[in-house]
């Protein structure tokens, strides 16, 4: 049950929608934003049946539909939208939206196992980035630009100046300062050319198989056109911090930057401008601190859409732990940032 409703039992009525004869429904619990269900039929096949949260309308399933199309096409794996009986890529019910997926086996991890698995996640990003190049498609503007640091720290400031009363303002306010301090120094990332890229392209987006080997990415709703090096920076972020981001501490370890840097280059070396290069670790540290500022603002506004309410009394202690955690990992590859540069200069030095 969340929020008042009762997805799986919702779940288990949606799916009279598909022509799907159901044996199994179960819970897949890696992922924030969207209830998701793993769906067994009776002949063994499996499926995603998803439940969008409000953020994502239902138009953006057409996206996906072309997103996808086009990885297929190109040789890459990639779940594919399941139309309903009604021909429908996606349904409505009580102005929720549920779509239903191939089923795309592997392994998810939530933090980066090991530097093999950098490795493999930097060629398939490379792959996805490089495979969707040529697509030829105009992605309609459903929601404003994720990225946009200015405006994270505007949200910040305004948190700090009108949620004085809050019980946790002390702490996010001297976390605010430091977050500004760092911001200070942050060179202009560069927004042409303009890229297909994943937009949320963490971790546990990923699919690894057996071999330890990419074999897809997924949750394709935040697919568009942008800078190549918000995704390259976003990615670093994330799988570089070996610990996840609701560890107390943040960390950026070296070994995997340096793996997953090699495991991009080996399959897209010669894909990316030499500015796109050259941003790659400012982007990482952008990130890291737009991240940070909307933790904290997210920690004095209550809101955070995978609150653990077994570890946090509220979601505002949650959000608090997220922001120091983004700015511990943005100190510490401040730190090595002489030793990151030169590991992108020997990457991409052909």
């Amino acid at each position: 049950m969340t929020d008042g409703i009762d997805f799986r039992a919702a779940a288990g009525a949606v799916l009279a929608d598909w022509p799907l004869a159901v044996a199994a429904i179960a819970p897949i619990t890696v992922g924030l934003i969207n209830q998701t269900f793993l769906v067994t039929a009776a002949d063994g096949s499996r499926y995603v049946l998803q439940c969008l949260h409000p953020i994502f309308p239902g138009a953006v399933n057409a996206n996906i539909e072309a997103v996808t199309r086009h990885l297929a096409a190109r040789g890459q794996v990639t779940p594919r939208l399941v139309p309903a009986r009604n021909g429908a890529s996606w349904i409505e019910r009580e102005t929720r939206v549920w779509r239903l997926l191939t089923h795309v086996a592997g392994t998810t991890f939530t933090a980066m196992p090991d530097v093999h698995y950098a490795h493999a996640a930097g060629r398939g990003l490379a792959r996805f980035h490089a495979a969707l190049a040529d697509l030829d498609y105009v992605f309609p503007q459903l929601r404003p630009p994720v990225h946009d640091l200015t405006r994270h720290l505007a949200t910040l400031e305004g948190a700090i100046a009108e949620c004085g009363s809050h019980r946790l303002h002390g702490a996010a306010a001297q976390l605010a300062a430091e977050i500004r301090a760092r911001c200070a120094d942050l060179p202009q990332l560069p927004r042409e050319p303009g890229r297909v890229v994943h937009g949320d392209p963490k971790i546990s987006n990923f699919i690894f198989g057996e071999d330890g080997t990419c074999r897809a990415l997924v949750d394709l709703d935040t697919v568009g056109r942008g800078p190549l090096v918000f995704d390259l920076g976003d990615a670093f972020r994330s799988w570089c911090n070996p610990a996840g981001e609701d560890a107390a501490e943040g960390r950026f370890a070296l070994p995997l930057f340096v793996a997953a840097l090699e495991g991009y280059g080996a399959a897209a070396r010669d894909f990316l401008t030499a500015a796109e290069i050259a941003a790659i670790v400012p982007a990482t540290l952008t990130i890291q601190l737009e991240l940070a500022a909307r933790f904290c603002a997210d920690a004095l506004h209550e809101r955070y859409f995978g609150w653990d309410a077994g570890r946090y009394a509220s979601r505002g202690e949650h959000n608090l732990v997220r922001a120091r955690n983004q700015l511990g990992t943005a100190a510490a590859l401040g730190a090595q940032a002489c030793e990151a540069d030169a590991a992108v200069a020997r990457t991409f030095a052909a």
